[in-house]
């Protein structure tokens, strides 16, 4: 595909997640238009790139689908000046689509594989985000003391609880946003940190790889 063909695409990509109520704010719609999915997959693949589905990358691990990438972030209700944790950099992109939908801010993105946080890496810095997107390779449940209070952490990939160095991260008012694993189903929830402690509300039913 040309690179007005992969512009187009997305163009009607977010037309259809707006019809359909997953793209919502501003914010999210210009993230999603000015972030380009196609350069965070293999070129073997890249003509999937607007279609509104995960797709297989590398090590066993996928990129989530547009809708999801979008959902995520509506839910976090991205602003200027947000500090964002991201639990899986996996392809850099969904870390990217935040740091575009806050604008002014910090994303600091964390990956348990050190192939894919170099493969991160390299992307992030070819869609311009290196600086604003920070990549660390380690074990994402621990989160990133160092850098914390957050406004909010996204987790891409299926805990069976929800890891309490992450609710300990979270700035009072932040939100996580987090699949967990509950029998033979996973479960989105936003999770809320308040004053007087946490509360969860259930968003949808998902599927994500396992955290690790």
């Amino acid at each position: 595909m040309e690179l007005n063909e992969f512009e187009a695409a997305r163009r009607r990509l977010i037309d259809e997640l707006k019809a359909d109520g997953i793209v919502t704010s501003r914010a999210v719609e210009e993230a999603m238009l000015s972030v380009p999915r196609h350069i965070f997959v293999p070129r073997y693949i890249r003509h999937y790139a607007y279609q509104d589905t995960p797709l297989a990358i590398m090590r066993g691990q996928t990129i989530s689908a547009p809708h999801m990438v979008a959902m995520m972030c509506e839910l976090i209700k991205p602003r200027g000046g947000m500090r964002i944790l991201e639990v899986g950099a996996g392809t850099g992109y969904q870390a990217c689509v935040c740091a575009r939908a806050i604008g002014e801010g910090e994303v600091y993105t964390i990956e348990i594989d050190p192939y894919l946080t170099l493969y991160a890496t390299i992307n992030v810095i070819q869609a311009g985000y290196w600086g604003m997107v920070k990549v660390f390779q380690g074990d994402g449940k621990m989160g990133l003391p160092k850098y914390a209070p957050f406004d909010a952490i996204l987790v891409t990939a299926a805990a069976s609880t929800v890891p309490q160095p992450l609710i300990d991260q979270l700035a009072v008012g932040g939100v996580m946003v987090i699949p967990l694993k509950e029998g033979d189903y996973q479960r989105l929830y936003v999770i809320e940190k308040g004053k007087d402690g946490v509360r969860r509300r259930f968003i949808t039913y998902v599927s994500f790889v396992d955290l690790k």
